[in-house]
């Protein structure tokens, strides 16, 4: 290859060839803080495949330059910019073109991977005749591309197939899931697992030996076969409805039906493929879902984790919410002490934070000794003078949380953040009690902490500049996407969410029955229905959290509430609420008949969530309409392809507001369009 590797022209690639003739390729993408397939890193990666066809070397590895990842996917910001399908599918055939081009090379292809290996990663990765992985928890391998509402688009849905077999390769593909380099080495995706220190001989040696390349089990060819491919597609079909309807979520059903028809005929599955993603990227659903990336990209934005470096975290509060917070932080790296008087608490604590570490884990059992390691029960309180976050999880009364306050203030470090995980009560009555309010703020976790992304960060009128980048940091440390809210009643997602509740329980005490008003909710979109949901939350916090809001907002809360909270039925904790549970799981009834309009019901419901969220945006609960979308994404799970209650209410506000004016004629003024409609 003619190239002097000590003037390298290209700004995404380093190249080196070593004595023995192997050319080494990492990838830098420029002015990226992750390695993407940007147009240009694929102009000089085809630059560099021609030079090496032309010339080819004894062996080409490609790796990565950057300590944190192999690549992350395509450049996700280029499929907002696609005008036609004609001009994705061109997008899209250069991709593959490219994949092609190194699957040709007349020499050995080594893929070395480190770190996150996802979506045109993991296909460039397909396309090279080996795979060698880091042995390491952060390595991490997947096809997520349906998250996007697209599918593999370069060559990868082909490729998966020929090597995996489709029952595994769709189960990566149809789930988006992403696998550790051990899981990944079982599965057949990788060749070699290997140390850090080992890494580069592994491939070296590689390209050397020429060993026989992976290829899958025979029986899996069997499935290929067209009288089988019916009964496959059908049961993978089966699976996929469950959680991603065809009018939702197209692009995991495309993927089958190409299968179905081609089965192992290489040129049409490319070709498919292509026409595919391209139709797909161009559709509300996949710009919807592409929209929730960037919010998503927006939000880690938003905290600096050189801005504040935590090293000890102090949670009072030992109980399910104040446990679950503790375990995660000490998941994520930090040292957590956990103050809790009851020791029946603080084991309980203990007893699910093993759990979560062994399921984590399972893989690197070491890895889950040293987080239970870093969590430490702390009766006496006395990691709050160490602490760099101290936060405060008890019960959801505020005189006691004041009380604590006041007893707390004096030990703790000048620098410290205080923080509450209080779910309504305004910071300002909380800093009441302190001679420091500058450094209160709210963290307002969701449940269960370990599954749920977002972090309300609240902030009240007196919390300081520094205090809201330190815990807009924390929540970076923590793994959880920072959401800026300003204190008021609810802060953004429980003011939203709560009227939705409380709607589905006037619907419920009309006679609707509760299985047809999740039903409507669960064909809208939303992962839950509205009762599961509140079963699940717990109808003693949603009647105390119901009753604080209600007085603050002036709306009521359903009696039906009040009545079935007395009774002792209070969810999936109690073993009963509105569903009855057994060991955990809703037990099953008869469907219920019903003669009504399902689409009113659905109407009532997402109208209360619309208009409150609408008014949210007026009174500048968060900073705009993006925020409020992904909070409600992220925080309750806000049909996600729909991209956002905001981005839905100003596609559809005229009729929209039409229904909401006919709802508060006929059921009163819960539902007055809120005056944000005008807006």
């Amino acid at each position: 290859m003619s190239l002097n590797q000590n003037d390298n022209p290209y700004r995404n690639w380093h190249y080196e060839e070593d004595p023995d003739g192997i050319v080494w390729l990492s990838i830098e993408t420029a002015d990226q803080p992750t390695n993407v397939l940007t147009h240009d890193t694929l102009d000089e990666l085809e630059d560099l495949l021609q030079r090496l066809a032309a010339t080819p070397p004894r062996g080409l590895v490609i790796g990565s330059a950057r300590d944190n990842g192999f690549i992350a996917g395509a450049d996700v910001k280029a499929f907002t910019r696609l005008r036609s399908e004609d001009e994705a599918l061109v997008l899209i055939q250069r991709g593959q073109a490219v994949m092609d081009a190194i699957e040709a090379l007349p020499c050995p292809t080594v893929a070395l991977i480190n770190g996150y290996c996802l979506g045109g990663g993991l296909e460039l990765a397909l396309a090279c005749d080996y795979r060698i992985a880091l042995d390491d928890p952060k390595t991490r391998l997947g096809l997520p591309e349906v998250k996007l509402g697209i599918h593999p688009g370069f060559g990868g849905s082909v490729r998966s197939i020929q090597l995996l077999g489709v029952l595994r390769a769709m189960d990566l593909m149809l789930s988006g899931r992403s696998i550790d380099a051990k899981q990944a080495r079982r599965l057949g995706l990788l060749d070699y697992v290997v140390p850090a220190r080992q890494m580069r001989r592994a491939a070296h040696d590689t390209v050397l030996a020429r060993p026989a390349k992976a290829r899958r089990k025979w029986i899996h060819g069997l499935m290929e076969r067209k009288p089988l491919r019916p009964l496959i597609a059908r049961l993978l079909r089966r699976q996929v409805a469950a959680k991603a309807p065809p009018a939702h979520y197209p692009a995991p059903h495309a993927l089958i039906d190409i299968w179905e028809h081609h089965g192992a005929a290489t040129a049409p599955l490319f070709r498919e493929e292509a026409r595919s993603v391209a139709r797909l990227i161009t559709g509300d659903t996949a710009q919807n879902l592409i929209r929730v990336f960037q919010l998503q990209t927006r939000l880690k934005s938003l905290g600096d984790r050189k801005a504040f470096q935590p090293r000890h975290v102090h949670v009072i509060g030992g109980g399910v919410m104040g446990g679950d917070i503790a375990t995660w932080c000490a998941l994520q790296g930090l040292r957590v002490t956990v103050q809790d008087p009851r020791p029946e608490a603080l084991a309980q604590t203990l007893k699910r934070a093993q759990q979560l570490y062994t399921r984590r884990f399972r893989a690197y059992p070491l890895l889950g000794v040293a987080a239970g390691d870093r969590l430490i029960p702390d009766p006496d309180g006395h990691g709050l003078k160490h602490a760099d976050v101290v936060i405060e999880a008890i019960f959801e009364d505020l005189d006691a949380k004041q009380a604590l306050y006041r007893e707390i203030e004096p030990r703790l470090k000048p620098e410290a953040l205080l923080a509450t995980n209080t779910s309504s009560i305004p910071l300002e009555r909380l800093g009441e009690a302190l001679a420091d309010r500058s450094r209160l703020v709210g963290l307002h976790f969701f449940n269960p902490v370990s599954r749920m992304a977002l972090l309300e960060i609240v902030r009240g009128t007196d919390t300081s500049d520094s205090s809201m980048e330190r815990a807009m940091a924390f929540a970076r440390h923590i793994d959880k996407l920072p959401l800026p809210v300003k204190s008021s009643p609810g802060f953004l997602v429980n003011r939203i969410l709560m009227p939705y509740l409380l709607e589905a329980v006037v619907l419920y005490e009309e006679g609707v029955p509760k299985e047809i008003i999740d039903q409507a909710a669960r064909d809208f979109g939303m992962p839950m229905g509205p009762i599961e949901l509140a079963d699940t939350v717990g109808l003693d916090v949603c009647q105390h959290v119901g009753d604080i809001l209600a007085r603050e907002l002036n709306y009521e809360v359903p009696a039906a509430l009040t009545t079935i909270v007395k009774r002792g039925r209070i969810g999936i904790k109690s073993g009963s609420g509105f569903y009855d549970y057994r060991k955990g799981k809703r037990v099953k009834s008869k469907p219920p008949v019903f003669e009504g309009s399902i689409q009113e019901v659905q109407d009532r419901l997402i109208l209360r969530y619309l208009n409150e969220a609408v008014a949210c945006l007026r009174e500048g609960v968060v900073e705009d309409a993006d925020l409020v979308d992904a909070g409600m994404v992220f925080g309750t799970g806000f049909a996600p392809f729909r991209g956002g209650p905001m981005r839905y209410q100003q596609q559809y506000a005229t009729a929209l507001g039409k229904r909401l004016r006919e709802f508060s004629a006929t059921h009163g003024a819960r539902f007055q369009p809120d005056a944000g409609w005008a807006s």
